[in-house]
Formats: C-alpha cells, structure tokens, sequence
C-alpha cells in the first residue's frame, strides 16, 4: 500500500525511527536508501543549474517537493518527488531555457496535450525538460513564471512571479531560493487543488502542507488576507482540511472557519473525494464531465468562474496572439472548447 500511494521512502524513515533499522526487513531499507540516492542527485542538480543560472544574474525558487526538500525537511530520503519545479520571473524565460538547453536538457512535454513550442509555453507560463544525470537517473525539470499556471485557475488568483521573488529567501550555501512560508504555503495548498487532492501523486501531494506547517512559522493572518485576496477560499480550504485530518497538521480551526464554504458546497465536495477515496492515485478518479465540475465547485463564486472561462480581452489577446477585437468571440469559443473537451480526449 505505501509503494502504490508512492510514500514507501517516508514509511520506511518511520520504521526505523520506531523499531530501529536492525528491526526493519531490508526491502524498507532499500527503499529509503534508494530514494535518498536519487533525490541528492536531483538537488545536487538544482544547486548546479542555480549556480549557473547566478552566473546570468537570473534567481531561482525551488516549488514544493523540491524547495521543501532543499531549505525546509531534513531528510532528503523522506521527500519523494518525480521532478524538480522551478520559478523565475518571465523576463529571465529565454534566457534561462538557452542555459538549460546549453546544459545538456531536451525540450520536451511529458503530457500529449501540450506542444513543444518554447513561443507556446512561454505564454501558457512554463516548459518541461528532462536530462539524464551522472548516475543514470532521468531528471524531469519544469521552468515556470507562473506558481501554480492551471488552466482552471485565472493568472489574478496567484501571486506574480516578481512579488514571489522579491519576498523569497535563500537556502544557506547555495544559490536556490525558497517561497517565504505564507506565499509558500498558498502555492501549495492551490498545487494540491490543480491535482483535484486525490489525483497522481495522491496522498503525497498532502504532506506538502503538513511540512510547511510544521517546520515554517506561518502569519495566519497574512496567510488568510492572500486567500481571501486572491478568491481561493474554497480551494485552499480542502488543501488544509484534509492534511489536518489524516495527519493532524496543527493548523488553527479558527482558520478553517475563516475559509469553509457554504454548507451544500461543503457537503458536495467532501462526498465526491470520499467516493473517489485519497488513496491509490492511479486508479480513475473522474469521468471528463465529472473532472469539469468537480472544478467549477472549487471557485469561491459565479463571478469568478466566469473570468476563469472568459479572461478579460487583454489576457486573451497575449495567450491565443490576435490582435482583431472582432476575433474575440471565436477565441472564447475556442478556449471554452479546450477548458470543457482537451482533458477528456
């Protein structure tokens, strides 16, 4: 059960915490070990890429796993991750996919759905490569200037990549930066929302937020002003509420009050992740109609699923290249065709 919900690592740091490792068959042992090998590569690699990066003048933000991992847990082992998830702000994209390209990365999307167009993946807010390091691993890496560029969440419900720079926070002796913990947190807490909570990594996805809560010293009023600020509530709600639950996160109740939706909305949710249940992610978790509204249920409200589906006329002409204002109307066919049918081919 630990292996297909992909915690085996974290199960088996636990124990041999608890029964001591002369105690614990070798299989655990193996696993930790193995996993720790793999995720030191991984972040030797980040701290590589960051230092060149440096070189260009260009700051880099480990996201998640991988900046809870670099700057925040102290086991490496305890962190299983299948890629690293960068941040830097839009203006230093090229210059930072010529670095990754220079340093032996191929451009390349692991989702069908998405085109290997560096023009195209500039707009959509990140591109994903993958490399082969010294020890045979294969290293995904994602280059992003949006935190969390889903395509249900609107670009005004995350924090820009400049604000989330300039309150960023180094990791002592290299050159990586960590989220500061509110901003740190949000990201999270909307990441674990994009995955619908139960979808791939599944349960992993959860202890994101129990790392940050408990080895971080969060502002909750800070915390609450950017939820409410950004019309995250309902999202962000289940992200804490649920780690709370299955770990016993010492987030404050006064907290989830703040954040509950109403009632009916409350019910619906929780009864659509108990059917399709928080463990074994690989299993089919929605139909296409039921992924479709399962998300429309995460906006706090109508208006703010409206400027999900239908952005201002600005953001539309940047991300789809028009400039015609009669164009408009097709392309917001055009983006409802994709919101409603892309995941479901």
């Amino acid at each position: 059960m630990a292996k297909n919900n992909r915690v085996e690592p974290i199960v088996a740091h636990t124990l041999i915490d608890a029964l001591g490792r002369d105690n614990v068959p070798t299989h655990w042992l193996k696993a930790h070990e193995e996993n720790f090998s793999r995720i030191s590569a991984y972040l030797a690699e980040l701290d590589y890429i960051s230092n060149k990066l440096a070189e260009e003048n260009v700051s880099l933000i480990a996201l998640k796993n991988g900046g809870i991992a670099r700057g925040i847990y102290p086991c490496p082992g305890c962190c299983p991750m299948g890629d690293l998830d960068v941040l830097l702000e839009r203006k230093h994209f090229r210059k930072a996919h010529q670095i990754l390209l220079s340093h032996d990365y191929h451009f390349e999307f692991r989702s069908p759905l998405e085109e290997p167009d560096i023009k195209a993946a500039e707009k959509s807010g990140g591109a994903e490569y993958w490399k082969i390091l010294s020890n045979g691993d294969k290293l995904w890496f994602e280059l992003q200037w949006r935190a969390v560029a889903g395509r249900w969440i609107r670009p005004e419900q995350e924090p820009s990549s400049e604000d989330l720079m300039k309150r960023s926070v180094p990791v002592s002796g290299t050159s990586v930066r960590i989220l500061f913990p509110e901003d740190n947190l949000l990201q999270v807490a909307l990441h674990t929302a994009k995955h619908s909570y139960l979808r791939a990594p599944g349960i992993r996805l959860h202890t994101d937020v129990d790392r940050i809560v408990r080895y971080q010293s969060i502002d909750w009023n800070v915390f609450l002003k950017y939820a409410l600020n950004f019309q995250v509530k309902t999202a962000v709600y289940f992200s804490l509420a649920i780690p709370k639950t299955l770990f016993g996160t010492p987030i404050p109740d006064e907290v989830l009050v703040r954040l509950k939706p109403p009632v009916w909305k409350e019910k619906l949710i929780s009864s659509r992740i108990k059917k399709a249940g928080l463990f074994n992610p690989d299993e089919i978790k929605f139909g296409g109609l039921g992924y479709i509204l399962f998300n429309v249920l995460l906006y706090d409200d109508f208006n703010g699923l409206w400027k999900a589906v239908f952005p201002n006329r600005i953001w539309m002409k940047e991300r789809y290249g028009f400039k015609n204002n009669f164009l408009l109307p097709a392309y917001y066919l055009s983006r409802l065709k994709d919101l409603l049918f892309r995941r479901i081919s």
